[in-house]
């Protein structure tokens, strides 16, 4: 199977570890084989030993019940610790290294996939389903052959004491090998099912914690509580046809294993009442069959992990497959020196090739150093087009010039290496203060931090913080009031220190006492900066060197505050508009 092919790439690093818990397996399981011969020896060779004193019986039977003793007490132990810590050891390496393959790979996925996709879904690919595939490793490359290893040595031995009870005993094994085919080949689906059911559980889960606030603010707990049951139920539905099936194939494997015993019993005592077989190898039969049948119960229990593993691994992969949008050209050179001149040459652009197209035409020659403000109506296209400077998405058609080389001649890190971003709605991770200000520049040292801190005017009030810098602020930062995750943010992109700055909407959604210190912070960091500023309040932005209106995708005013509102078009019309409601 394909999957297991690519599973078992990142099986090979370990493969010496493997074959070492393997042998130490053997070892393990091979000595309880001991105990059968052990019964046969104790009723053949000594209590049904006719020659011997009730003394020497009983110096017999101490002498090798001492030897069993020391065995089991003082070799088996160390055996089993070092057989389930290594096999432990393995598995958790392996996960390790495929969460951090899928993190990497997250990672580079686009923002188009982040759009179409839930977080939750996404998380339980990553931890759910992941944790599934140890299974594999721990079942399927180490207990199945020991399991198998433990039915092979037990026949090798119960062929030296009677070929025609061992065949006995081994007549339904195709009935058992028949069953678990036909019952297990369906269960790989039904897994799968259930491990999507239980991802969209999760995802519901998930967005519904982060949007508590406004479950309680339009108290619809009751409305929220049947919606989580309906994915509850189907979660419920699907478990259960897991759960049908694979009680199934348990009563009828079980069944057939259950019969081998009886058969073995009814023949093994057919042959010592005729005097064909000794108590003892009869004992041990019956012994063998069972250490020959569990392991065989255990390979249906196998059967199922594996099979769940196996459903895992299929969504594990699934994800990892995802294409990039956003990837380098071959020959994509990387920029050390950005001055910061862009030119946007007849872009157009749709988020999905079958979409309508946002932007249409768009040129603009934006020279290094310049602020330009983009302004208009909401949906007119403005962060559409500030999105495609750092490729966060890629131009339809025309292209992107920096310094005079297209974006996509440029490697994606080392382009947004040189960018600075302040949106509407900045995330804060729950860390720390310092961690926060810390993803401009991560290397930064702590004088670095506070310099970037007091030139966004953010130092005082983290001062004035429980913990000052070492504050958590909880996640998505909501220990923090609007203004102050702004000056956060604004802090980060000074002590990043990139030539290309975008402020997208930096200070809609703010009061005034904070939108006064966040526009001096913004002021003074877009100084000899390439700036980009998408405002919806036109007051903040008549100091830019450049206001462009954008309007259904497409460029239809540009010049200075003043030119355009002496031309008494459509940005004198908005501004005008604003003052009166001002």
């Amino acid at each position: 199977m394909d999957v297991i092919k690519r599973y078992m790439q990142f099986v090979k690093p370990y493969g010496w570890q493997i074959i070492g818990t393997l042998l130490i397996g053997i070892i393990k399981f091979g000595i309880p084989l001991l105990i059968p011969i052990l019964i046969k020896y104790v009723i053949d060779d000594i209590v049904g030993n006719g020659s011997m004193t009730t003394a020497e019986k009983q110096h017999q039977l101490l002498m090798i019940l001492g030897g069993m003793f020391v065995l089991f007490i003082v070799l088996r132990p160390p055996i089993e610790y070092y057989r389930q810590y290594f096999a432990q050891w393995t598995g958790s390496k392996i996960l390790y290294d495929i969460r951090d393959g899928l993190f990497s790979h997250i990672q580079k996925l686009s923002f188009k996939y982040y759009a179409n996709t839930r977080a939750g879904e996404i998380i339980s690919r990553v931890i759910n389903d992941v944790e599934q595939t140890k299974n594999f490793v721990i079942t399927g490359l180490m207990n199945v052959w020991l399991d198998g290893a433990t039915i092979l040595i037990a026949i090798i031995i119960m062929l030296t004491m009677d070929v025609k009870l061992t065949i006995v005993s081994l007549i339904v094994f195709p009935f058992y090998g028949l069953s678990v085919r036909y019952f297990f080949g369906n269960l790989r689906k039904l897994t799968r099912v259930r491990s999507q059911a239980l991802a969209e559980v999760q995802s519901y889960l998930h967005e519904r914690v982060q949007g508590m606030s406004v479950i309680k603010s339009f108290a619809i707990e009751d409305y929220e509580q049947t919606q989580f049951e309906a994915q509850n139920k189907n979660f419920l539905r699907r478990a259960l046809d897991h759960t049908r099936w694979n009680a199934k194939a348990f009563a009828v494997v079980n069944t057939i294993t259950d019969i081998a015993p009886l058969l073995v019993v009814g023949y093994a005592g057919y042959q010592v009442i005729h005097g064909e077989l000794t108590v003892g190898t009869m004992a041990a039969f019956i012994a063998y069959v069972d250490r020959l049948y569990n392991p065989l119960r255990r390979l249906v229990n196998s059967s199922t992990t594996m099979t769940q593993s196996i459903a895992s691994m299929d969504r594990v992969f699934e994800l990892l497959d995802e294409k990039y949008d956003i990837t380098d050209r071959e020959g994509a050179k990387e920029v050390s020196k950005v001055k910061g001149h862009i030119v946007f040459d007849h872009v157009d652009f749709a988020y999905d090739e079958n979409e309508e197209e946002v932007l249409h035409g768009i040129q603009l020659d934006v020279k290094a150093g310049e602020t330009v403000a983009l302004v208009g109506m909401s949906g007119g296209g403005k962060s559409s087009l500030v999105s495609l400077i750092p490729r966060f998405y890629d131009v339809t058609s025309g292209r992107i010039l920096l310094d005079g080389t297209d974006v996509r001649d440029v490697k994606v890190r080392s382009l947004r290496d040189h960018i600075g971003m302040v949106l509407q709605d900045n995330i804060l991770f729950s860390e720390s203060v310092k961690s926060n200000i810390l993803l401009g520049k991560p290397h930064a040292t702590e004088e670095e931090v506070i310099a970037a801190a007091k030139a966004a005017n953010a130092h005082d009030f983290i001062m004035g913080l429980p913990q000052g810098y070492d504050t958590k602020v909880g996640e998505r930062g909501v220990k923090l009031s609007g203004g102050q995750k702004q000056r956060v943010a604004i802090a980060r992109v000074f002590l990043k220190n990139p030539p290309i700055l975008i402020l997208d909407e930096a200070t809609s959604a703010l009061d005034l006492e904070s939108e006064h210190l966040i526009q001096g912070a913004m002021e003074k960091l877009a100084k000899d900066r390439t700036t980009f500023i998408v405002a919806h309040r036109l007051s903040t932005i008549t100091h830019a060197d450049r206001i462009v209106l954008i309007e259904h995708g497409r460029i239809v005013e540009s010049g200075t505050h003043d030119e355009l509102m002496k031309k008494k078009g459509g940005y004198y019309r908005l501004f005008q508009v604003q003052q009166l409601d001002a």
